[in-house]
């Protein structure tokens, strides 16, 4: 079945971590045999050849540059201007795939069209893997004005903050509303018809952005707090808001937020249990919050700054996402939501969230 994954760091995987996405992950776990230098080196999951054989023919890839604030121990640049550079490079990576046949950047409706259609007929061959851009954390933005730069270089979501305290805003482990120049923000992309990723928004900036913001709203990748009790999640509230402007959240694969207790370089997936069953509690929950299936879809973030080690036990490479099908219908599920799930949901959701042409 035809998999819609809405959150893959693909350039942070191709520039960052110097990964040939063409080649396969056991040829790439190879080359990385011994490194320790960044998080999951040696154990990635996530490469073309292997998004082919899952069928995750469409996803969300993004660029992402955060930076670095002295409260933050995350990576990150020192300065706007070097993480606007960062992602001018990222990009340029996206467009040497696209030119070497193996990406296709779906830019507005009919695009989206075009490519659902070539992909919802499984097959192996090597067509090019259609992707929609988003921007994880707006710090790369020096100004308002670099924002309409990088629409018309295809992008057409933003996350505003990452993790800590950003420059538009407050993410992961931080609190607080957002500036003025985040409202800004909002409201520019408002203006510019760009859909608002609210994961890793922190609780108050949850709220601001729902109210101030006009436009179309997705959770990338997010779980929920009723599950495994953290920030990082959205409590009940936050899910019925969501619910409630017609969003999408993705289901993420980040086994800490797959279930509860994780302590971070003491759990191992081993002794967690963590399975894609866990994933399906997630996304069951919140099928059941919404009473309906319509408001639910996968947002892996497989290889987003972690590997193997850090991702449900039954996850070997991204191509795994082959068993949900069955999961789901192991709880029940019908073939019609499974598909709303697995790929209708923000299929349909950029339907509408996307320009014409």
């Amino acid at each position: 079945m035809l998999i819609f994954d809405a959150h893959l760091d693909l350039s942070l995987n191709g520039m960052d971590y110097g990964r040939d996405l063409r080649r396969s992950v056991p040829d790439i776990r190879a080359l990385e045999k011994g490194r320790k230098d960044l998080g999951g080196r040696g154990a990635g999951t996530v490469a073309f050849p292997e998004m082919r054989r899952g069928q995750i023919g469409l996803s969300v890839a993004t660029v992402l540059a955060p930076c670095r604030q002295p409260e933050n121990p995350l990576f990150g640049w020192h300065s706007p201007e070097q993480g606007w550079a960062q992602i001018q490079g990222q990009l340029a990576w996206y467009r040497e795939m696209e030119q070497a046949g193996e990406l296709v950047q779906i830019r507005n409706r009919s695009s989206l069209r075009e490519q659902f259609g070539i992909w919802k007929t499984p097959t192996d061959s090597r067509r090019p893997l259609a992707y929609v851009l988003s921007l994880e954390g707006a710090d790369p933005l020096v100004d308002l004005s670099y924002l309409e730069k990088l629409v018309e270089q295809g992008l057409r979501a933003i996350g505003p903050v990452h993790y800590g305290r950003g420059r538009y805003g407050f993410g992961t482990d931080a609190s607080g509303g957002f500036p003025p120049q985040g409202k800004d923000l909002l409201k520019e992309m408002d203006r510019l018809g760009l859909v608002l990723d609210v994961t890793h928004l922190c609780d108050v900036g949850v709220d601001e952005a729902l109210d101030i913001f006009e436009g179309p709203v997705w959770a990338s990748h997010s779980n929920c707090r009723a599950l495994v009790n953290h920030n990082r999640q959205f409590s009940e509230e936050h899910l019925r808001r969501l619910i409630e402007r017609g969003a999408v959240i993705g289901g993420v694969m980040d086994a800490w937020m797959m279930v509860p207790g994780w302590i971070r370089g003491t759990t191992t997936r081993e002794s967690s249990g963590v399975m894609l069953s866990h994933l399906i509690d997630h996304i069951d929950h919140i099928c059941q919050l919404a009473g309906n299936a319509d408001h639910s879809g996968i947002g892996s973030d497989l290889d987003g700054g972690f590997g193997t080690e850090q991702s449900p036990g039954d996850v070997d490479t991204i191509a795994d996402l082959q068993k949900l099908p069955d999961l789901f219908r192991d709880r029940g599920y019908s073939p019609a939501d499974i598909e709303k799930i697995l790929h209708g949901n923000f299929v349909r959701f950029l339907e509408t969230a996307l320009p014409e042409n």
